[in-house]
């Protein structure tokens, strides 16, 4: 799904998300210095009736930052406010980015509990959409917040927390850029950890017979699952333990592993079969072939995240855990029964239950999977379509920051406190300041 606002006379250059399946021409952008610019500008645009978003990184590939109004960037707002080694409470600036925040951590000895596997997106724009890591007894970053700034529809800045507006609080958590503009985010964070990474080929059909028990044993489980083929690449990482001997990965290996084989040679194979792809399937079974078994321990940041610079589109869904099995069958039958070539895998993860509003965890231990398509694939809609379709009838919920195709109607039977987060945001945001076409969709007016 492509959104582009129309440009307005005068307007600047475009602003285009990561993927650049999103394209908005924004009647004016800017960086402001503090939280008082930010208050400032949203009263003005209020008063006079527009718009404001936020864009974070633009790794969202859905059109949740596009708008024709006051496109706001918090890249001057990335600093370390506060941090307490003793209780693990930091507090940052909402537009510091994930990979800074995880650098500034580590010299306090301090880390996050869980992270997603790309660490591009700010703070704030990571958990607003409700960004996860995997881990069963864990849930997605936004559990880790315990508090926030934000900048109100009309341009007062207010504190959030469990005590203090929780009902606020409990919506803003993932905000979904809905209620405001986050300016500071508390973190709930402990004390450094270094994680042993085991990574193996397996037969997908050993790992999903097994799924359940190594989704418990594993403190960080996941796979990813090659189409057209019966391997997964499987993932289980732990804490190191007491006594255990690290063992790194050499420089030279990390390259050619992370950057080498996994971006430059994958980009290279995407765009031939994005030339040929009736290749793809052969493609790859021999890229399976060729995938080595490894074990080593870093830093946990530096095993939840990798680089990813072969640029793709992507659709996650969150079901049920006990759905798991029935819904990456249904991923199996779309990819057959369409036809489809698929280069990218399938990947299936794990978190545990929260109590968020608009969280896709909400209420419920859930299993996400993802399907992805090189970006320039013509085929991406056709196949994410009929994904959902499938997994809407096993109480799918969409990512919020993934293509999907729902809308407020078939979205507020699926989350037990939709109505709580619309009465947060008649609150929040009466005159419906951030606003833009994504939220009018899944939230209505």
């Amino acid at each position: 799904m492509t959104a582009t606002a129309r440009p307005s006379p005068g307007a600047p250059q475009a602003w285009r998300n990561w993927a650049r399946n999103q394209t908005a021409f924004p009647a004016g952008v800017e960086h402001p210095a503090d939280v008082a610019d930010i208050a400032r500008t949203v009263e003005q645009a209020a008063a006079a009736g527009r718009t404001v978003k936020v864009a974070g990184s633009g790794h969202s590939f859905t059109s949740a930052a596009v708008t024709d109004g006051t496109l706001l960037h918090l890249d001057r707002l990335d600093r370390l406010l506060e941090a307490d080694a003793e209780t693990g409470v930091v507090t940052v600036q909402a537009g510091m980015p994930l990979h800074v925040l995880n650098r500034t951590l580590a010299p306090a000895g301090l880390a996050m509990s869980n992270l997603g596997d790309i660490d591009r997106q700010t703070v704030a724009g990571a958990i607003s959409t409700g960004t996860h890591g995997t881990g069963a007894r864990l849930g997605g970053l936004a559990t880790q917040v315990r508090g926030l700034q934000i900048v109100l529809g009309d341009g007062s800045v207010v504190q959030c927390s469990a005590a203090e507006r929780p009902d606020l609080f409990s919506a803003a958590r993932v905000g979904l850029g809905a209620l405001g503009v986050l300016t500071a985010v508390t973190l709930q964070c402990e004390p450094s950890f270094v994680l042993h990474a085991r990574e193996e080929a397996m037969a997908i059909d050993a790992v999903l017979g097994n799924f359940d028990e190594m989704a418990e044993r594993n403190e960080h489980f996941e796979f990813f699952w090659f189409p057209h083929t019966d391997s997964a690449m499987v993932k289980q990482n732990n804490r190191l333990a007491p006594g255990e001997t690290p063992q790194p990965l050499g420089p030279v290996r990390s390259w050619v592993e992370e950057e080498l084989l996994a971006n430059t040679v994958f980009g290279a194979v995407c765009q031939l079969g994005l030339r040929r792809p009736a290749l793809i399937p052969r493609i790859n079974r021999r890229s399976v072939r060729l995938l080595g078994a490894r074990t080593y321990t870093a830093p946990s940041h530096e095993v939840f995240s990798s680089p990813r610079r072969v640029r793709f589109v992507e659709m996650e869904y969150a079901v049920p855990r006990a759905a798991v099995h029935e819904a990456f069958g249904a991923i199996r039958t779309v990819i057959e029964r369409e036809r489809l070539s698929v280069s990218f895998p399938v990947e299936v993860r794990v978190a545990q239950g929260d109590d968020i509003a608009l969280s896709t965890a909400s209420g419920r231990d859930t299993a996400y999977l993802a399907v992805h398509m090189y970006r320039g694939e013509k085929d991406y809609e056709r196949f994410f379509r009929a994904v959902e379709r499938e997994l809407t009838a096993l109480e799918g919920r969409p990512h919020w920051g993934k293509l999907h195709y729902r809308n407020v109607a078939d979205l507020r039977p699926a989350y037990p406190q939709f109505g709580a987060f619309l009465a947060a945001r008649d609150q929040a945001d009466p005159a419906r300041v951030f606003r833009n076409d994504y939220l009018d969709r899944v939230l209505g007016r």
